[in-house]
């Protein structure tokens, strides 16, 4: 039996896991409704029968590569059903997956897959233009332990990730019982030291996800549009966990589009999603311009972002149903408030984060006191569905207090309402579009540059994304290199093109504390007047 850490081991006594695995979840609705398309609109129409009958040759298949309970397959596609079933594959194997997004690249998947000692790595051979086969070319002589290479829908390359499947849907290896207390995840998120850490889940605490999301927020025959990639948490949990623990549909989007989200929803009845802040206020224009008010959609839990009320008061006003509302959550704590639904209050859906509903939360000064409600705190929460910890035991003892709560970094306050309103951030993180990027890991990039003496990468407000990056530089002489040209440098440093900057300001020094800390604060508050001066103007 798996050693349970011991700020979950509460959990284990009190019954709040299942101790089910999607495996079994899997096995159960392949009995009880085989029949049922699981993800709506793939020109496959996958079963649940046809889903574990992949998922289990594919296990076997890996198995037969030489992979054993406890191995890490990692994998980068996009929102495609190949997806569910390497997920799947991994629980019924006793495998642990490790997602990474697609838009990260060379140095970012060198670090990751050599941090976790991914055995296998399922990658699509090619996607939106990007050559994918060419970058595991050049990472994979820096990745010893990586074994196998597995392509998803290629056209040249082999090992083919369907031939696999089909080599094993002969072979009669025993599949085991999977330890729901295991290690099931490793997801990378980025911090604030520039190298993103590890975060570490189990069967049961990311089952405890999809079992409180439907029981707080379900709605009858629950069919998921899924804009997020299934390689961020939202995305993992929503569309490729939740129709086995919840029995709901599921459509996959490769690409966010927000009049092709119109057409899905109305075509397939969609009844709920869970996107980043931009994806609402599109979705809803998308939809007036369709002549379409979205009958049957009923959820959109906006998150990953800044939300303004007033985009969420819009929205429920445009729409045929209230359906828009805010949570928060991250990585290591997922859904930590569940929002408050439109049909309870429409201010509370629209002004505030919700009720800490399914963990404990407490709000605290820098000396780790508790504040008065209507004070400003760091946000600590514990709960059945936090993480185990990090792959790196230092940075698990330093986010969890004594008593086993995760120290978030956010700042907020409780309303009198007994809600939470998300105030700040003690992280030096940037929140582009739901994604963190580590500033400090842009700053090692652009500190490499001749022309640069020193970088401090903050953010800045962006119209649809919420942040934006803006790099202050001090130059090392004369030449003041342009925007493009330090974009390029820092892609061709191999860092994901999400992470150039958007914005350069030359200055000839920063703003600093009595010991010589950069004042990023009052750097955030410099672009952001700038930008709103530049908009009135």
């Amino acid at each position: 039996m798996t050693t349970i850490p011991a700020h979950l081991a509460q959990y284990a006594a009190d019954g709040s896991w299942t101790n089910m695995t999607i495996g079994d979840y899997a096995r159960r609705w392949a009995e009880t409704d085989p029949d049922k398309v699981v993800y709506l609109g793939d020109p496959a129409a996958p079963t649940y029968a046809s889903l574990l009958a992949d998922g289990e040759a594919l296990a076997r298949a890996l198995h037969d590569l030489g992979l054993r309970t406890g191995d890490v397959i990692g994998f980068q596609v996009p929102n495609w059903v190949e997806a569910s079933v390497i997920n799947l594959a991994a629980n019924l194997g006793g495998f642990v997956v490790a997602p990474i997004v697609p838009i990260y690249r060379d140095a970012e998947v060198i670090q990751m897959l050599g941090d976790c000692g991914a055995k296998a790595y399922f990658v699509a051979e090619s996607f939106r233009g990007y050559d994918f086969a060419g970058m595991m070319d050049r990472v994979r002589p820096h990745l010893p332990e990586l074994k196998h290479v597995i392509y998803v829908r290629p056209t040249e390359r082999t090992p083919d990730y369907a031939a696999l499947v089909e080599h094993g849907r002969g072979l009669n290896t025993p599949l085991e019982k999977v330890d729901p207390n295991a290690l099931k995840l490793v997801l990378y998120t980025s911090g604030t030291t520039g190298r993103a850490k590890a975060v570490l889940h189990s069967h049961n605490t990311l089952d405890r996800v999809a079992q409180f999301g439907r029981k707080y927020s379900g709605v009858p025959n629950d069919v998921t549009l899924m804009p997020s990639p299934v390689t961020h948490i939202s995305g993992f949990s929503g569309g490729l966990e939740k129709p086995f623990a919840s029995g709901s549909q599921v459509v996959l989007m490769e690409v966010w589009k927000a009049k092709e989200a119109v057409e899905l929803i109305d075509r397939y009845g969609v009844t709920s999603t869970v996107a980043a802040t931009p994806f609402l206020q599109e979705l809803c224009d998308a939809a007036d311009a369709a002549g379409s008010s979205l009958p049957t959609f009923r959820r959109f839990a906006c998150g990953g972002a800044a939300i303004p009320s007033e985009l969420v008061y819009t929205a429920n006003k445009r729409l045929a149903h209230a359906c828009a509302y805010r949570v928060y959550g991250s990585s290591e704590v997922p859904l930590a408030t569940p929002g408050v639904l439109p049909e309870e209050s429409l201010e509370l859906a629209a002004e505030t984060d919700g009720r800490p509903l399914d963990y404990e939360l407490r709000l605290v000064d820098d000396d780790g006191n508790e504040v008065p409600h209507g004070t400003d705190g760091e946000i600590l929460v514990r709960g059945p569905a936090m993480f185990l910890g990090y792959a790196d035991e230092a940075q698990t003892r330093e986010a969890l207090t004594d008593d086993g709560f995760f120290k978030t970094g956010d700042i907020g306050r409780i309303t009198p309402s007994g809600s939470l309103v998300i105030t700040g951030r003690k992280k030096d993180l940037i929140i582009r579009g739901g994604e963190n990027i580590s500033a400090k890991e842009i700053e090692d990039v652009l500190h490499l540059h001749p022309a640069i003496k020193e970088a401090a990468v903050v953010s800045m407000p962006h119209p649809r994304l919420g942040e934006g990056i803006c790099a202050y530089l001090i130059p090392e002489g004369a030449d003041q290199p342009d925007l493009p040209t330090l974009s390029a440098f820092v892609s061709e440093a191999g860092l994901a093109k999400q992470k150039c900057p958007e914005r350069i300001e030359w200055v000839d020094t920063f703003p600093r504390t009595a010991s010589g800390k950069i004042r990023k604060d009052v750097l955030r508050t410099m672009i952001k007047e700038k930008v709103a001066a530049e908009k009135a103007g």
